[in-house]
């Protein structure tokens, strides 16, 4: 019999490796006033990530768990908007790199998974292109952490309204928390590798 655990890690790692492949683009422009756009973006996505979340995890039993990738996935893309958005209003001249985007949407929920991606100097934060196979290894190791969730977070399934609030609530936190990261990121000046 397989190990389900391994499959749901495996399924997360290939969702997040897709997810950090394709850095959405951005409708926001640089900000005179970054710190209270970048609070605003926080507040409409932290909003509508908990509304998503919450109503996906309406189902219960096993209909619940066929929605918990569904609900993951869509959060992660609205936190995944919000980097993005943010970065730009914080005047990054391009894109969030993958590795930026992987730091800034897990860094709070699988440090040791993402530490090697950013390393701190002084009042910089430089960041590190990662090979394919040391992105890899990251996303593996935080869908090792997320599937540990993923199975504390199923008794909520059985639960209904109760179960949503929790999940919604979660959700919000997490989208504030992946805002945090994504603000404290892009609001100092940044040195790639090749800079330093």
């Amino acid at each position: 019999m397989p190990d389900k655990s391994f499959s749901v890690s495996d399924r997360l790692t290939d969702a997040l490796l897709d997810l950090v492949a394709r850095v959405p683009p951005t409708k926001e422009e640089a900000s005179s006033r970054p710190r209270a756009e970048a609070g605003r973006l926080m507040r409409v996505a932290s909003a509508k990530a908990a509304l998503t979340a919450g109503t996906l995890a309406l189902p219960t039993g096993p209909l619940g768990w066929l929605t918990i990738l569904p609900e993951l996935m869509t959060v992660w893309r609205l936190q995944a908007q919000m980097v993005s958005d943010i970065a730009a209003v914080y005047g990054v001249p391009h894109a969030p790199t993958r590795e930026q985007m992987l730091y800034c949407l897990f860094r709070h929920a699988a440090a040791q998974a993402v530490r090697d991606l950013v390393a701190r100097a002084s009042d910089r934060l430089l960041v590190q292109e990662a090979s394919a196979a040391a992105l890899q290894q990251a996303a593996r190791a935080v869908g090792l952490v997320l599937t540990r969730r993923v199975a504390k977070r199923s008794a909520s399934r059985w639960v209904p309204l109760l179960g949503a609030a929790g999940v919604g609530t979660y959700a919000w936190l997490d989208t504030r928390q992946v805002a945090h990261a994504a603000i404290e990121l892009f609001q100092r000046p940044r040195l790639t590798v090749d800079q330093a």
